[in-house]
């Protein structure tokens, strides 16, 4: 046993819908008497591919301990299954960063003699993930009125979290929004509706490779900075969750409790969902 990360399923808010079942490549999930279940630690890998594919919320990363995830083990289950969940497994490796899992999973491959669905794709990188699907919208659907010019509300300089300082003065005693980089354009009115009155910081999930020093730094917000509240800002594509685990793994970390306001925001702007956490 080994302490890690790993998922955690609240029984009270899983319906039993499935969602998450098909988005486990690595066939941790099932349904087991109508609610999902985590059926071995071997097979989960900790990064919540599953957690966006959760339409109540009951799907989240936490810290404990655990049995060692086993890749070897997995992939065994997964050539199973077929070239495309082979691809899927790996392209889900390969965009959470986890280097030594993929090195694992290729390893295996080749022993095994299979082939490596993504040689050839690698110019397609993240082509598999919900929120590179490629869209445009209809003009007439965004046409607002354009007159008259707003000032920005922005109130400090840095703003992406890798270069911040969260001991910074314009975070002492401030609402702070932590928000996903594609949320300002896609919101037309962001300054006006989000950014006014708050210290801004933003990050990417899914690009981003600096999770833990990420935790750290907001933890020192909460409890160095004193922070007054904290709103996570992010889109409706499943790998963008990952910036509300961070702010909730830095909550878990802190010795102080502040509020945490999550807002979803759907890919034409509109707000999805509201709510306190």
């Amino acid at each position: 046993m080994v302490k890690r990360e790993i998922i955690n399923i609240d029984e009270e808010k899983c319906n039993g819908c499935g969602l998450c079942v098909p988005n486990c490549p690595e066939g941790a999930l099932q349904i087991i008497d109508g609610k999902a279940r985590l059926i071995s630690d071997l097979f989960c890998d900790g990064l919540g591919a599953c957690i966006g594919n959760c339409p109540e919320g009951a799907i989240f990363v936490e810290e404990r301990e655990a049995e060692e995830y086993d890749e070897k083990k997995v992939m065994e289950n997964i050539v199973k299954q077929g070239k495309n969940t082979i691809r899927a497994h790996l392209k889900h490796l390969e965009d959470h960063g986890a280097d030594k899992y993929l090195k694992q999973a290729k390893e295996y491959l080749e022993e095994k003699g299979i082939e490596n669905p993504t040689k050839e794709e690698h110019h397609m990188r993240g082509a598999s993930c919900p929120g590179s699907r490629i869209m445009e919208f209809s003009k007439e659907e965004n046409k607002v009125n354009e007159e008259g010019k707003r000032s920005s509300q922005l109130r400090q300089w840095p703003i992406q979290l890798h270069l911040i300082s969260p001991n910074a003065p314009y975070f002492l005693g401030k609402d702070v929004l932590l928000a996903a980089d594609c949320t300002a354009f896609s919101i037309g009115d962001f300054h006006k509706d989000f950014l006014k009155d708050k210290t801004l910081v933003i990050a990417c999930p899914k690009l981003d490779s600096n999770i833990d020093v990420y935790v750290e730094k907001i933890r020192k917000m909460i409890d160095e900075a004193k922070i007054n509240t904290l709103t996570v800002l992010v889109m409706e594509v499943p790998c963008c969750s990952g910036l509300l685990q961070i702010a909730k793994k830095a909550l878990d970390r802190a010795t102080r409790k502040i509020p945490i306001k999550l807002i979803v925001v759907g890919i034409k702007g509109d707000i999805i969902k509201e709510e306190w956490i």
